[in-house]
C-alpha cells in the first residue's frame, strides 16, 4: 500500500444514471483519486456514516459515504476531506467510486491513524447490502500532514465489512473487528497483523445470536487486566463477549449494561487511560437516534459517569473520533442522511463529558464539516 494508485478515470462521466454494469465487487475501484463533477455535493442526495482522524499535526480528516440517489445503494461512493485550521473549513480531496454508478457500492468508511505515522482510510466494497460477500479495501499515504497527499495503490484486506477503528494491543498487534454480518454465524471476527499491517489473518470470531443478529458494527477494547472485551451492534442494542486468550476464542454474545437503539456507538481509550463511550441517551435508558451524549469510565467499562450531550435532535448518528495531542476529543457524526444530509462534529475535552457540562474552554457543538447539498 505504499505504491502511488493507479488511478482509473473514466472520461466523460456522466451524471448518475443507476445503470448496471462495470467491475465486481473483487475488483480494485475505477476511481480513488480527486472528486469528479458527479460527485459534486449538489448532486448529493443521500450523505452519512462518518468517521474522523486527527494528525499529531493537528490535521483534522472525516471520511463518510454519499450518493447520488437518496438510498444505501449501488451509487454509494466514499469521500474524504481534510481541515487544516482546526475545523473551521474542509476541503474533500479524494473519492472512491468503485464502477461510477455500477452494480458495486462502496460504503461504511473509516479513517485510521497507525502506529506507524500513515493514515488509512478503510472501506467496504459490495453488491447489495449482503455482508458475507463484502470486502474491507484500504488506502494509505505517508504524508497526512499535508492538505493533498499521495496515496497508494486500493488493496483488498479482508471479507467483511468494518464500521468501527482498529485497535493496537499491548503486544503491538494491530487488530481489525471486520464482520461478515447477519447471515452467517461467529460473525464478529478478530482480524490480526503482526507485521504492522503487511498481512492479516482470522485470529477468532465471536458468535451472534440469530435473534440478536443485526449489523454488529463491533469494537476491541483491551482491558488493564489484559482481557479483550468486545462490544457489538445488536436487534436489542449493545451485546458484549470476553476473551481471556488473547481472542482466539469468545463466548456467545450476550446483553450488555449499556442501553442503546440498534445503532453505532463509540468506545475509545484516552490518554487518561479512562475510557469514552458517545452513545444514545442515558446509560441506562433505551432512546431512538436521538441524544447523543458521551460519558467517561474510570474502572474499564464497570461504571460510567458524567453524560455531556452533544446533539439532541433526532436524526443524529454514527459517531466517532479521536483525541488530539493537546488533549481536546473530536466526535463526527451525520445529521438527518436525506435531509439535512449534514456531518458535524463535537470537539471537548474529558472533564466535559465526566462532568456532564462545560468545563473546560474547548467545549464547540454542532460544528460543520460538510454542511449538504446547497447549503
Amino acid at each position: 500500500m505504499n505504491q502511488r494508485a493507479n488511478l482509473i478515470v473514466a472520461t466523460g462521466l456522466a451524471a448518475c444514471s443507476g445503470v448496471a454494469g462495470g467491475p465486481a465487487f473483487l475488483d480494485s475501484p475505477r476511481h480513488a483519486g480527486p472528486p469528479q463533477p458527479v460527485h459534486a455535493p449538489a448532486h448529493r442526495a443521500f450523505q452519512g456514516i462518518p468517521s474522523l482522524a486527527v494528525t499529531p499535526g493537528g490535521r483534522l480528516w472525516a471520511t463518510w459515504y454519499a450518493g447520488c440517489t437518496p438510498a444505501e445503494d449501488h451509487n454509494n461512493y466514499v469521500v474524504l476531506a481534510g481541515s487544516g485550521d482546526g475545523g473551521a473549513t474542509w476541503r474533500e480531496v479524494l473519492v472512491v467510486d468503485p464502477d461510477l454508478g455500477g452494480p458495486v457500492r462502496a460504503f461504511d468508511p473509516e479513517i485510521w491513524l497507525g502506529p506507524d505515522g500513515r493514515l488509512r482510510l478503510f472501506w467496504a466494497q459490495s453488491t447489495g447490502h449482503e455482508g458475507s460477500v463484502a470486502g474491507v479495501w484500504c488506502i494509505d499515504t505517508a504524508e497526512p500532514e499535508q492538505a493533498t497527499p499521495s496515496w497508494g495503490k486500493p488493496v483488498r484486506v479482508t471479507d467483511g465489512i468494518m464500521m468501527c477503528k482498529p485497535t493496537v494491543l499491548s503486544t503491538g498487534e494491530w487488530v481489525l473487528p471486520a464482520s461478515t454480518w447477519r447471515k452467517t454465524d461467529s460473525s464478529a471476527r478478530m482480524v490480526v497483523s503482526e507485521d504492522r499491517g503487511q498481512t492479516w489473518m482470522l485470529r477468532g470470531a465471536c458468535h451472534v445470536p440469530t435473534e440478536a443478529r443485526e449489523f454488529d458494527e463491533h469494537l476491541f477494547l483491551e482491558r488493564r487486566d489484559g482481557t479483550l472485551w468486545l462490544l457489538a451492534r445488536t436487534r436489542y442494542g449493545i451485546g458484549q463477549s470476553l476473551s481471556t486468550d488473547r481472542g482466539r476464542t469468545w463466548p456467545e454474545l450476550t446483553p450488555s449494561a449499556l442501553a442503546h437503539p440498534s445503532a453505532r456507538f463509540f468506545v475509545t481509550r484516552l490518554d487518561s487511560g479512562n475510557l469514552l463511550l458517545v452513545k444514545h441517551g442515558p446509560i441506562a435508558q433505551r432512546t431512538g437516534r436521538s441524544h447523543l451524549t458521551a460519558f467517561v469510565s474510570t474502572d474499564d467499562g464497570a461504571g460510567w459517569t458524567g453524560g455531556l450531550l452533544l446533539d439532541e435532535r433526532k436524526g443524529v448518528s454514527y459517531p466517532d473520533g479521536q483525541q488530539d495531542a493537546d488533549g481536546r476529543i473530536h466526535i463526527i457524526y451525520d445529521y438527518d442522511r436525506t435531509g439535512a444530509r449534514q456531518i458535524l462534529m463535537a470537539t471537548f475535552r474529558e472533564q466535559d463529558a465526566a462532568a456532564g457540562k462545560s468545563m473546560s474552554p474547548d467545549l464547540r457543538l454542532r460544528q460543520v464539516v460538510s454542511p449538504g447539498p446547497g447549503k
